[in-house]
């Protein structure tokens, strides 16, 4: 009996066992943390991603509200788009025909300026032809001046030197009237013109004074009286443009007579006296 009292003994279990029966048990319940913390994790991206679906659908629905508004628009715009292009196309319509009215008013307004011009062009040509004929008178009175310029050219050149009939050298002599008009703006001498008819008393001519006794036209000689100083000196047979010289004066002076013209009955000439002879005396 005894030995069935004895309590028996168990041998007790090995401390690591032990260790190892706690780390299983912290690893089990480690796992079963991260279990629920991934179970929580996945149901937070499960609501956010239905949070996420939710807000794009209602863009989607807000994009296709816009897409229908522009639609309308586009819509609505299309119509009045229409509208103004039919509205543009009677303007155009409208504008060619005012074109084409206005091309007809410039056509006859081309044709009146034509017709117009033509009637300047007529009217220039005749001015152009009165200026012509005009400028015609012009050249003729040019060359009449010309001709007049040459002649007193010529009549300056003609202006001789000759001896006279006393044998001494003349002054310049003037065998004309326009000669003799040269040779008084010359101023050289004094100049008196004098005409003398056959018959009649001896007339004054510058101091002296001077008769026509006979003319020969037809050989151009003539004979003179000449009365100076208290003297009468006859001067026969003279020629045509020579010198009839003679002393004349308180202190003797060179006068000379120069007959340049010969008619019947009648001669025509000038005196020629040194700018220190007495000057005639004024008539009353």
């Amino acid at each position: 009996m005894a030995e069935n009292n004895e309590y028996v003994v168990q041998p007790k279990a090995p401390g690591w066992l032990i260790g190892v029966a706690v780390a299983g048990l912290v690893l089990a319940l480690g796992a079963l943390a991260w279990s629920l913390g991934l179970q929580n994790h996945y149901t937070a991206s499960q609501a956010s991603y239905q949070k996420d679906l939710a807000a794009a659908n209602q863009r989607n629905a807000d994009l296709d509200q816009k897409l229908e508004e522009t639609n309308d628009r586009m819509k609505a715009q299309a119509e009045t788009l229409g509208q103004s292009v039919g509205l543009t196309q009677k303007q155009l319509e409208d504008k060619s025909n005012q074109l084409l009215a206005a091309q007809r008013s410039t056509s006859a307004a081309t044709a009146r300026l034509a017709k117009e011009q033509a009637a300047t062009a007529k009217q220039v040509g005749d001015v152009q032809t009165d200026v012509s004929s005009v400028k015609t008178d012009v050249g003729g009175v040019k060359t009449d001046v010309a001709t007049t310029q040459a002649d007193l050219a010529q009549t300056k050149s003609q202006l001789t030197r000759v001896v006279g009939d006393q044998g001494v050298m003349s002054g310049l002599i003037a065998t004309n009237h326009d000669e003799f008009l040269e040779l008084k703006r010359r101023g050289e001498r004094n100049y008196y013109e004098f005409t003398l008819h056959k018959g009649q008393e001896p007339q004054n001519v510058g101091t002296i004074k001077v008769g026509l006794k006979k003319v020969d036209q037809k050989r151009s000689k003539f004979t003179l009286l000449v009365n100076a100083d208290d003297k009468s000196i006859e001067k026969k047979d003279k020629n045509l443009d020579e010198p009839v010289q003679f002393y004349s004066g308180k202190t003797p002076a060179l006068f000379e007579i120069v007959v340049n013209n010969i008619s019947k009955n009648e001669v025509q000439g000038y005196l020629s006296t040194p700018k220190s002879a007495p000057a005639p005396l004024a008539v009353p």
